[in-house]
């Protein structure tokens, strides 16, 4: 009977899920309520862990609790610490879930809500969960080594030293994108900031509560977390209506920048019980709980997506939020949510050092990436649901939505002046046009739908508190991937320069922690302050480069997980990894091809820049050097990945042909002392 009722259960899930995708996909001009959008997810995301996922643990990669892990053999209480899965599982989801799933949706909805829905679900089934759940496995396999540790031994030395370094330069770069969304969301902004110093103080005190005062009492200090956070939240309101307070947390992007470094280079000196694992669980219950309340909100009000499944801007590639058409750019625009590099360094950082039994492995890396794709669905919803007209006023300069105002007419995607004030006052601003970057548009959408879902409490006088909670909550979403981040980046640089000075790599030695983790906050903090002060705001010169070299990350893990498949003798499952590195390496190959040598100065680094020349604009000299920056910047990556990949194809034919021995770099096996259940 229980085969039978499990055969029906996920054979009706199956259908609604195929169903809910039918509505999607063959809607003709009719509105589509959102809920199909939110079905069609849900349902793919139960069936991809409940298989998919079942899969991977066993038959790929043999996932065996009697083996000892990591944080087990090596527990020093500081870096490698035993950490209960759902603990850890909060750190891990808030270390990865950073500004992608937020904002890259938003942005590529300018195509319409099909096509980036199609990549967010089904691209994290088949490539974004399977990249981070092989990354956690080999590295945990493998003491906690990070990405490049494991490209130099399992590929190539050479190859491997050189993608050390590129990876390295590419989280700076990634950290720096992340840590500038941060800083545009809290500068001037004294309720959020309030509530996010807040966070702090709460983290320290859970992680003394779980680790000194009541060990291993979770629920615990879980609870006592929840209401002090309920309470900066309420406090943060208090503080920006006090004139007093709110000046004392009103601050400018450049001092919000030094606040970002100086809280990065702590949090990665200090022991990860202390702040790092308790902060990002604690920020996990505001992250997780507002995405089902939003879920449950939107099967409450069934709110129509007033976007197209499909825009005019998709073929022509004009869009006024950004140029380039659909292939490739809605793939590296949604840089998470679908794969990310990103999730690469924190499953080869900090989580496998923490991870108490392999079995975690498939809920903590598979089944927290599926979080982070059902974020990213909640975000296009939340900007589909939007008036069009609203939508691109906000996302777009006042000069692109002119360029762009008689395909905008055409659409019938146009919205009066007079709107966009009524909009803003009910929001509790003073304007919300030209407000690009993704992030004030989702918080309005947000806004919208739970404003809606509560109109019996009071209506519309409730948008511009809803308002300012979802930009609030946005910044702390980002916020707490660069804690772990900066961690991840140490552990990296201490490996590379160990290879000189073998001290230097020793994780528990403080003056090689201070000294790694002051250079890392130094590089992406150089890139972060030159965001802040950029003409153009940062974002549009940073956010293109940022979705290649994430993405091109995601080829070099995905590259590294096909090796250490082949050479385990799991070969007859490479394709799991190898067929979502193809795809991600024409896509992502194509849009580099096309950001740094299109003649059109929308598009191409190079373009815009001789575009520029002679210009009598005081900006156009920073302007020229972040062009011929980002373009540097995207042909060294563009060419690392490239030399790593053939490097590691040659590498798959001599294992596979039986010209080379297979050599596994995995540590000894020692058997846990933990009793089964523990």
């Amino acid at each position: 009977m229980r085969p039978l009722a499990s055969a029906l259960l996920w054979s009706g899930i199956s259908v609604l899920g195929a169903a809910a995708f039918g509505v999607l996909a063959l809607s003709r001009g009719e509105t589509v309520n959102a809920a199909w959008l939110l079905t069609a997810a849900v349902c793919t995301y139960a069936v991809g862990y409940r298989f998919y996922s079942r899969f991977l643990a066993t038959r790929v990669f043999g996932l065996d609790d009697r083996r000892a892990t990591p944080a087990e053999r090596c527990n020093n209480g500081r870096d490698f610490v035993p950490t209960n899965k759902w603990v850890l599982y909060g750190h891990h989801f808030a270390a990865i879930a950073g500004a992608g799933p937020l904002v890259g949706p938003v942005l590529a909805a300018q195509f319409g809500f099909l096509p980036g829905t199609l990549w967010l679900v089904i691209g994290v089934v088949l490539g974004g969960a399977v990249q981070d759940f092989v990354m956690l496995f080999c590295s945990l396999r493998r003491d906690g080594k990070s990405l490049g540790q494991m490209a130099k031994e399992e590929v190539n030395p050479a190859a491997g030293a050189t993608a050390m370094l590129a990876v390295l330069f590419i989280m700076i770069i990634l950290l720096a994108v992340l840590a500038l969304i941060v800083v545009n969301a809290l500068k001037a902004s004294p309720w959020g900031l309030f509530t996010i110093a807040c966070t702090i103080p709460i983290a320290l005190l859970m992680g003394w509560w779980m680790k000194s005062w009541r060990p291993g009492k979770v629920g615990e200090a879980s609870a006592v977390g929840a209401v002090l956070l309920i309470g900066a939240l309420v406090g943060g309101g208090y503080v920006a209506g006090h004139p007093g307070l709110a000046a004392a947390f009103t601050h400018t992007g450049p001092a919000i920048t030094w606040m970002m470094v100086g809280y990065g280079f702590v949090a990665s000196v200090l022991p990860v019980w202390m702040l790092l694992a308790p902060r990002d669980y604690l920020s996990t219950f505001l992250k997780i709980a507002t995405i089902l309340v939003l879920a449950v909100a939107i099967l409450v009000i069934l709110p129509p997506l007033r976007m197209p499944a499909l825009t005019s801007f998709a073929s022509g590639g004009e869009g006024p939020v950004f140029a380039g058409k659909l292939f490739p750019f809605a793939f590296i625009t949604i840089a998470c949510g679908a794969i990310s590099g990103f999730h690469a360094l924190v499953s080869s950082g900090t989580t496998p050092k923490m991870i108490a039994r392999e079995s975690d492995a498939r809920f903590i890396g598979y089944g927290g990436m599926l979080m982070e794709s059902f974020v990213g669905v909640m975000a296009m919803i939340a900007a589909c649901t939007l008036d069009p007209g609203v939508y691109f006023a906000m996302n777009t300069t006042p000069a692109a939505l002119a360029q762009a105002s008689q395909a905008l007419s055409q659409a019938g995607f146009v919205v009066t002046p007079e709107a966009m004030q009524a909009l803003a006052a009910r929001m509790g601003e003073t304007t919300l046009v030209a407000r690009s970057g993704g992030a004030p548009s989702l918080a309005v959408g947000m806004a919208q739908i739970f404003a809606s879902a509560t109109s019996v409490l009071g209506g519309k006088t409730l948008d511009a508190l809803w308002y300012h909670f979802a930009i609030m909550f946005e910044a702390l979403f980002i916020l707490t991937t660069i804690d772990a981040g900066t961690r991840v980046g140490r552990f990296m640089l201490q490996e590379i320069v160990g290879h000189v000075w073998p001290r230097f790599a020793e994780t528990s030695w403080y003056p090689s922690v201070i000294v790694s983790s002051a250079v890392i906050v130094a590089g992406w903090g150089y890139f972060l302050y030159q965001g802040v002060v950029d003409p153009l705001g940062g974002i549009n010169s940073l956010w293109p480069l940022f979705g290649i070299s994430n993405q091109l990350l995601a080829a070099v893990a995905l590259c590294v997980g096909t090796t250490i498949l082949i050479k385990m003798g799991r070969g007859r499952f490479a394709w799991v990894t190898a067929a979502p590195l193809a795809w991600l390496v024409i896509v992502t190959m194509t849009a580099g091809w096309q950001k740094v040598f299109s003649a059109d100065p929308r598009l191409g680094f190079l373009a815009h820049a001789a575009s520029l020349a002679g210009s009598t604009n005081p900006a156009a000299v920073r302007l020229i050097f972040n062009d011929r920056l980002n373009t540097f910047v995207a042909l060294l990556f563009m060419t690392v990945v490239t030399v790593l990949i053939l490097t590691s194809v040659r590498e798959w034919w001599l294992v596979l042909s039986r010209r080379k021995t297979a050599i596994v770099h995995e540590a000894p096996y020692v058997e846990t002392r933990y009793a089964t259940g523990d």
